[in-house]
């Protein structure tokens, strides 16, 4: 998206008078500006950054929050390994792989991957999706509960395709992918989300290049989120496939993951 429009879309202001400059620091950074008349607003607070949405049936703020709500929740009692994106990922008994979350978003699949002992990077492109992420992770990592945690979690900011095809580290053993989709989960929470998200984000038209190169950098699997009733991404079909109620794990396999 460009500047021009995703200034038109949303702008940066502060909660307090006290959180002035680092609101203007923000927009400064995400070539933002004030004005009062965009259709969302990206807040600076007491509480961190969040995301609002102006008008009368608008939904509530989305924040990253990694230490309570329904993340705390799913830490305690989401059913550890046996979580089928913990199926996906391939982690089981001495496996934890370094995985690179390609698509990041607000991070949830990368904390429940950190949760359970995996490191990851995660990438996001989106400039205001990344203010947040950013934000949250920051919060968390001061945070006795979570700080381990917050600790196997690195964040970049760009384009996935571009940073993977740069990449100089070690390659990560599994990519983690979750390209935009019309999300049936009828949850009031994706679907508040997926409301703010969709003007900013869009469709990822370029899945199958993603994809693409992802299957290059990985060294022994790509998994990507889907629909449950959505096709693979264009390309190469997937090894195998875990489906669950609204959503399937599409693997594409390279090596096997063996504990170490």
């Amino acid at each position: 998206m460009g500047d021009e429009r995703q200034s038109a879309i949303i702008e940066v202001e502060a909660s307090e008078a006290m959180f002035n400059d680092q609101a203007q620091a923000l927009a400064v950074r995400l070539r933002l500006h004030g004005g009062g008349s965009a259709e969302m607003v990206l807040q600076v607070g007491a509480h961190g950054l969040q995301l609002v949405e102006r008008g009368p049936q608008a939904p509530g703020p989305v924040r990253v929050d990694f230490v309570e709500g329904a993340l705390a929740h799913r830490r305690q009692f989401g059913g550890g390994s046996g979580q089928m994106i913990a199926k996906a990922i391939g982690i089981g008994p001495g496996v934890r792989p370094r995985v690179l979350d390609a698509t990041a978003g607000l991070g949830r699949d990368a904390f429940v991957l950190a949760s359970l002992g995996c490191e990851v990077v995660l990438i996001e492109r989106q400039p205001v999706i990344a203010a947040l992420l950013e934000d949250g992770l920051r919060r968390a990592a001061t945070a006795a509960e979570v700080a381990e945690i917050i600790a196997r979690m690195r964040l970049l900011v760009g384009d996935a395709i571009a940073l993977m095809a740069a990449w100089q580290d070690s390659a990560p053993q599994v990519i983690h992918l979750d390209p935009m989709f019309p999300h049936r989960d009828k949850s009031a929470l994706v679907k508040k989300e997926m409301r703010l998200f969709r003007p900013l984000v869009g469709d990822d038209d370029d899945a199958p290049a993603l994809l693409a190169a992802a299957l290059e950098l990985a060294s022994h699997r790509v998994v990507v989120k889907r629909a449950r009733k959505a096709p693979p991404i264009a390309g190469p079909a997937p090894g195998y496939s875990l489906e669950g109620k609204s959503s399937r794990y599409d693997i594409y396999p390279k090596k096997k993951l063996t504990p170490g």
